[in-house]
């Protein structure tokens, strides 16, 4: 039996990051997702280099015993590059990202990971999670502190433990193989995804769209109309038996590369139409009119293709110049009557939404979400805690300045509560 990858690859920078830290790359015999962290200078780096180093393993000169060795000495070359980058460039240091791999050796699968990207299975039309989230709240999980539906709610779910980065020289990522089934479909993604869809419709998503293009692209949407609030990155891949694939309609065998490695990094988002993405586009494009309003408004009389433009040697048609001016007049009132309308349901989108920051040092619960719309801002301090932030340990006070989102003021104070027991633990762990 001879089998080979059905792939597609997608990754989207999300409504609310300034630029896409992820990383991926899909082609006949390797996957990867990556995901970067360590601010804006150096997620996106340290994701493409480890897409750059797994990258060469494209082939087929692969065994299953040697996958894993290849593997690993690949993410070696790959942190080996990232501290040299942060040794020449001392503003990089800190950078990390998550790597989650899968590379064919025959019909065997050698997977390595680390972090909490995440690889899935569906087989016989039950979706499994395979791979171990490297979390501070998996960690909670496994020890039995909480349990796995708290952990999905958990104010510091996104903490990551096991990352590849220079500074974790002895991390070891977690390494298995499997057998490779044809009808199998396999799942790779971000947290960008898994942190805001559940697995249900994750599952729901994979079994109905049979077209794994339109499978990507359809999980991407579902993050997005979710809030997209961090980047999302996937690969859908099929386990093909090539006897039986029709002629012409076999495997791709070209390679995709997405997010911060490729050449289209800087592509903005392909949010569909819904509340969460007309509130981030308003946002944008109120922040552009106020940086390009005076420009605008400098040139306004200076068009010369305008009609109305005045010559001294040409007539003026008053009533074709007048019908012109009140047409002109119902298309602007109309176009501001729409963006008015959109806006207004965008802000009242926006005011069902909570989450955890900080005010003047204390741990705060908001109402909307953390974006303005030129002098408007989206959200509104709704109730203060009595836990100060340098109570809390360094890892959560890191989480807060991004801020953490909650479904809902129920679900933001019991995020508190927890952000408050912590403060406690730190403090007798101190004492």
């Amino acid at each position: 039996m001879s089998i080979a990858l059905r792939y597609a690859a997608r990754s989207d920078v999300g409504l609310v990051r300034s630029n896409n830290q992820d990383s991926a790359y899909a082609g006949p015999h390797l996957l990867v997702v990556a995901d970067g962290m360590g601010g804006h200078a150096g997620g996106d780096v340290a994701s493409s280099v480890a897409v750059a180093a797994l990258a060469p393993l494209d082939g087929e000169s692969h065994g299953p015993d040697d996958a894993l060795d290849e593997l690993e000495r690949a993410l070696e070359a790959a942190r080996d590059e990232i501290v040299a980058r942060t040794h020449s460039d001392p503003d990089l240091a800190g950078m990390g990202t998550t790597v989650t791999a899968i590379l064919r050796a025959g019909n065997k699968l050698a997977m390595v990971h680390l972090g909490d990207s995440r690889g899935y299975l569906l087989r016989d039309g039950a979706l499994s999670q395979v791979t171990t989230d490297h979390t501070f709240v998996q960690h909670l999980v496994n020890t039995g502190k909480i349990t796995a539906e708290e952990a999905e709610h958990h104010p510091q779910r996104s903490v990551v433990m096991r990352v590849l980065g220079d500074f974790e020289p002895d991390v070891a990522p977690d390494l298995s193989v499997r057998e490779a089934r044809p009808g199998d479909r396999w799942l790779l993604c971000s947290d960008g995804l898994s942190g805001f869809v559940s697995a249900e419709t994750i599952a729901d998503t994979m079994r109905s769209l049979e077209d794994v293009d339109a499978c990507a692209d359809r999980l991407v949407q579902l993050a997005l109309r979710a809030g997209g609030g961090d980047n999302v990155t996937v690969i859908v891949a099929d386990v093909v038996e090539l006897d039986d694939v029709p002629d012409g309609t076999g495997p791709s065998t070209a390679a995709s590369v997405v997010g911060s490695a490729a050449t289209t990094r800087h592509r903005p988002t392909a949010a569909a139409d819904g509340p969460a993405a007309r509130a981030a586009t308003l946002s944008k494009q109120a922040a552009a009119a106020a940086r390009d309003g005076d420009e605008d408004l400098a040139g306004a009389d200076l068009d010369p293709d305008d009609e109305d433009a005045q010559h001294d040697d040409e007539p003026v048609d008053p009533v074709r110049r007048r019908r012109r001016r009140v047409v002109g007049t119902l298309f602007s009132v109309l176009l501001v009557g729409l963006l008015a309308g959109a806006g207004y349901l965008g802000y009242r989108w926006t005011q069902t939404q909570y989450y955890v920051g900080v005010t003047d040092d204390v741990v705060t619960i908001y109402r909307g979400i953390p974006q303005t719309i030129g002098p408007i801002k989206l959200s509104t301090a709704l109730e203060s805690s009595s836990t100060h932030v340098k109570e809390l340990p360094a890892y959560v006070r890191d989480r807060l300045d991004q801020t953490i989102p909650a479904d809902s003021l129920d679900d933001a104070r019991d995020r508190v509560r927890k952000l408050e027991d912590d403060a406690r633990t730190a403090s007798v762990a101190t004492g």
